[in-house]
């Protein structure tokens, strides 16, 4: 069966996808469009560039997170610089080994630019401070940034959409109103855009399937502040999942996986092989059992 996917962002907790996608693969369901946040952007770019699930999984059990880390030469060699350079930099990496290595990934399907997949088979949600939106790419590249969208890099565009705050440097882009935009990880204003598929007037061709790496939004734990980082960071994890719940319906729920990964945190650069297959093993655990019941 044919249908449309979105995933949603969650760091390393992504690897329980590849296990979800092991399971659709083996009954026969394959994407037609994808569309995703951060860390679901990634999935998405490599499935529209035609990556099938085996190669996916031995590229990323293979992968060493930790090469990901790049600094400058003063950072490598009096570490506490980065700590102080963070207040300007914003990120404490630079992200460019990541860039790089999705080029070289994509690269192997000969897939550069937007041009080199079929139309409208990847939509990539990053999220542009500056100008205060959620933007999709490449749809709003033209509207936003007066870019053709035909000649816009993916590996750029994923990069973008998984840039970490503080993590990752944030991307910088000259919008319409020629300001230099800070555009961070589009999971910061909706980690499952779901709603990107719903926004098209014609009837849907397909069912859309959404995959998120948290329990669904009626069993969410509460939060225990007890300083200002906790309140910072839920604060951010307040507004971002009150946007994405509020829009997704009962319907909408009914068509989600939920892959509820509590005991890894999002930027766990070292996970093991073995926390790797774990978590491989739980997506196609909870992706068995959903798909008793679906599609409805």
């Amino acid at each position: 069966m044919k249908i449309d996917g979105v995933f949603s962002g969650g760091g390393v907790k992504a690897f329980a996808y590849i296990g979800a996608l092991e399971v659709l693969e083996e009954k026969n369901f394959s994407f037609v469009r994808v569309a995703g946040s951060s860390a679901g952007a990634i999935v998405s770019g490599m499935i529209a560039a035609g990556y099938t699930v085996k190669e996916m999984k031995q590229l990323f059990i293979n992968l060493d997170l930790n090469h990901f880390m790049d600094t400058s030469m003063l950072e490598k060699y009096v570490p506490f610089w980065k700590w102080f350079s963070l207040y300007f930099s914003m990120g404490l990496y630079k992200g460019n080994r990541f860039e790089n290595w999705l080029y070289q990934v994509l690269a192997r399907k000969n897939v550069y630019t937007f041009h080199d997949l079929p139309k409208d088979s990847l939509r990539v949600v990053v999220a542009d401070l500056t100008l205060g939106k959620i933007v999709v790419i490449p749809d709003d590249l033209q509207r936003l940034y007066n870019l053709r969208p035909e000649s816009f890099l993916v590996a750029k565009a994923i990069r973008m959409s998984a840039s970490l705050p503080y993590f990752f440097r944030p991307e910088k882009i000259i919008n319409t109103n020629r300001e230099k935009s800070v555009v961070v990880d589009g999971a910061v204003l909706s980690t499952l855009p779901i709603w990107i598929f719903d926004q098209e007037k014609e009837k849907k061709q397909r069912p859309v399937l959404g995959m998120k790496l948290t329990a669904s939004y009626d069993q969410l734990p509460a939060k225990k502040i007890t300083n200002a980082l906790d309140l910072t960071k839920d604060l951010i994890d307040t507004m971002r999942i009150a946007h994405d719940a509020r829009y997704i319906s009962r319907k909408h729920q009914d068509n989600i996986l939920f892959l509820p990964v509590t005991d890894v945190p999002v930027a766990e650069l070292g996970l093991s092989t073995e926390d790797k297959q774990r978590l491989i093993k739980f997506g196609k655990v909870r992706a068995s059992s959903f798909l008793k019941h679906w599609p409805n």
